[in-house]
């Protein structure tokens, strides 16, 4: 049997807001950024703190729903399921100093060191390099099949106003898990 209040206190203890693993829909979208609104607005957040967060989730959550790579999902007992399943996990936690946001999906193997240089290269950049980076993108019409370019991850790196840390662990040839970790610091 599943220790649902050892889970609990796990969450309680480690000050995690909000948790999610599953298929990623449009309708659940607006629940989880609605959720957090008002889980922000309950613990008294400045303005400024709840925009960036709200910012930055809004990212991460259209990240999560249009850049999951059509391949095969694994659950945790490593078995194969449906093909195009949009499974994701996402987290929001606070410390003392920041929030924490974590997502983390599926990709296609094959994109890892495409995503991998992306990132790298937004994270050399410093505020204002970023937002010449994102109107050269916009005006050079540097757009990938899904449409953002990288947008995207170079407007969670300047809401956030820190570098994007980030994962990836081979799942086996075609897919591999990719993990991304945003801090929004809160002065």
């Amino acid at each position: 049997m599943i220790d649902t209040h050892y889970f609990y206190k796990k969450m309680s203890k480690g000050n995690i807001l909000l948790s999610f693993k599953g298929n990623i829909e449009p309708k659940l979208l607006s629940s989880i950024l609605d959720i957090m609104e008002k889980k922000l607005t309950n613990i008294n957040e400045p303005s400024k703190i709840k925009k960036k967060i709200y910012n930055v989730l809004v990212e991460c959550l259209q990240n999560l729903y249009h850049h999951i790579g059509s391949t095969s999902v694994i659950d945790v007992n490593q078995e194969k399921l449906e093909e195009n399943e949009k499974s994701a996990i996402f987290m929001v936690g606070k410390d003392d100093d920041c929030y924490k946001i974590f997502t983390g999906n599926q990709i296609p193997t094959d994109d890892v060191e495409g995503l991998k240089l992306k990132i790298d290269k937004v994270n050399t950049l410093n505020k204002t390099d970023l937002k010449s980076y994102y109107q050269d993108i916009l005006n050079n019409g540097e757009m990938s099949l899904k449409g953002g370019g990288g947008l995207g991850l170079i407007d969670i790196a300047r809401k956030s106003g820190n570098k994007l840390n980030y994962s990836f662990q081979k799942l086996d040839d075609e897919i591999s898990f990719f993990t991304l970790e945003i801090k929004i610091s809160l002065n």
